[in-house]
């Protein structure tokens, strides 16, 4: 659909975030790859690889002002129904590769629903419950147009900013549009499984490559850290010219802590349950400061959803 509302994202799109497109661009060289190869396994349209730019402007670690994270923009509870942990150390709602996984189990599920990729769009937007108010609204209507005046206004936006995204990245040389250079593109890396705790500074130190390039590359670590828990797997990602120096010299980075005591004490503890009583006058802050940890960590941990306690 081409009309004044679509017209007005891709103005937007053409004129007035040139840079930011051209950033994105860029950053394309890097997630869609990643993107098609998982639309594909699910059998969904390759056209949803362009939702990331509407959610989060491919930046692995956006958060929304309602709290959700990452390129495809989960909130807590949606992303634990899809698998997506939450940890002190870890958010794979931030993780490439999962968070991906998990957006087509979503979207396959909201097709499942509506039977319509634009209420699909719609519904990854404002949720399922919202779209099937919109239809009752409506009076029965079943398109994303006829629906559109009864969803909440920023879905109203949603779809129109979705179709201008996918014109602007398939016609951006007419519009003079070219790419930034990417840090690195999707066949540049690959992956090593880790086998004990790790840091990130062991890993710059020995196989000589900047914390920065780690953190864009693995942006679901949240501490810089990757733990090492029993019976859970984590993964590094890693430029193809660090692959082969990283296995040569995986003992050394694993020892490199034991002579590094300021490593020593940004790594996690083996065990990180504890239970706690509360005692009368406490307050989630100051058990999150006692135990060196957040109070969006506890919450999350019991499954709370307000910062309160009783005793």
């Amino acid at each position: 659909v081409y009309n004044d509302q679509v017209r007005q994202y891709v103005n937007m799109y053409a004129n007035k975030r040139r840079l930011s497109v051209s950033k994105m661009l860029g950053l394309s060289e890097m997630y869609f790859p990643l993107f098609e190869e998982q639309l594909a396994k699910h059998n969904l349209p390759m056209e949803l690889k362009y939702l990331p730019i509407i959610e989060s402007a491919l930046n692995p670690t956006a958060k929304s002002r309602a709290g959700a994270m990452g390129l495809w923009q989960f909130m807590y509870g949606t992303g634990k129904m899809y698998g997506l942990k939450v940890t002190s150390y870890i958010d794979e709602r931030c993780d490439p590769y999962q968070s991906t996984v998990a957006a087509c189990e979503y979207l396959h599920f909201l097709y499942d629903m509506f039977g319509d990729w634009q209420l699909v769009i719609a519904g990854y937007n404002c949720g399922p419950g919202n779209i099937n108010k919109a239809i009752r609204r409506s009076g029965g209507k079943t398109t994303y147009w006829e629906i559109r005046p009864y969803l909440p206004r920023e879905t109203q936006g949603y779809v129109p900013a979705f179709i201008a995204a996918a014109y602007i990245f398939n016609y951006a040389a007419e519009h003079n549009l070219y790419e930034r250079e990417p840090l690195k593109t999707f066949f540049q890396v690959d992956t090593v499984m880790i086998k004990e705790q790790i840091a990130f500074q062991q890993i710059s130190k020995v196989v000589d490559i900047s914390v920065d390039e780690l953190k864009f590359l693995n942006p679901q670590y949240k501490r810089l850290v990757i733990p090492h828990i029993e019976g859970e797997k984590h993964s590094l990602v890693l430029p193809n010219s660090k692959i082969g120096s990283f296995i040569t010299n995986e003992k050394a980075i694993y020892d490199y802590i034991r002579n590094d005591s300021s490593l020593a004490k940004m790594m996690p503890p083996k065990d990180l349950m504890k239970v706690i009583t509360v005692k009368q006058g406490e307050r989630m802050n100051t058990i999150a400061n006692r135990y060196k940890c957040t109070v969006g960590d506890i919450m999350a941990w019991n499954n709370l959803k307000a910062a309160k306690l009783r005793t």
